[in-house]
């Protein structure tokens, strides 16, 4: 039987794709709809997050804050895919961060580091603290765009 646009068998006689607005591909890879409910993988994750804080251990402070996530990430990804997903974002942001704080490290010979280094360990700090909270809610947290370069996807 046919409808109004021919033979619903026939590909050339489907209605216009009008109705349906273009919308430009997302830079922003997936992430999963919904909360995580495992504990232990809420937990996990968020000791990915505050793991980044061994920045402050005096032993090569800005390898332990790169070194801490990776070492979780590592040791747990293949065991809750809610730590992989997490534990790859709390890495490259701890890579990002070392980025960034080297380069704030050489701008101090032109006075701006100066400047810099303090509003960094400002910012490494909230996110991290926030990224923690958000990883035991189980909700997948995702730092901000423009800020962290993804290099582990």
């Amino acid at each position: 039987m046919a409808n109004e646009y021919g033979n619903p068998e026939s590909p050339q006689n489907l209605p216009p794709e009008t109705d349906r607005p273009h919308e430009p591909p997302s830079r922003e890879p997936y992430v999963p709809a919904g909360r995580e409910i495992d504990p232990k993988a809420r937990m996990w994750a968020m000791f990915c997050h505050l793991a980044g804080f061994a920045w402050i251990l005096p032993v090569v402070p800005a390898i332990g804050a790169f070194l801490g996530p990776l070492v979780v990430w590592l040791i747990k990804k293949d065991e809750y895919p809610f730590v992989d997903e997490q534990g790859k974002e709390a890495v490259n942001f701890q890579i990002t961060m070392l980025i960034y704080t080297c380069i704030s490290v050489i701008l101090m010979f032109v006075c701006i580091g100066f400047v810099l280094v303090p509003l960094l360990i400002i910012l490494h700090t909230i996110f991290l603290i926030v990224a923690a909270i958000k990883a035991n809610d189980g909700k997948h947290y995702r730092y901000p765009y423009p800020l962290i370069i993804r290099f582990i996807k």
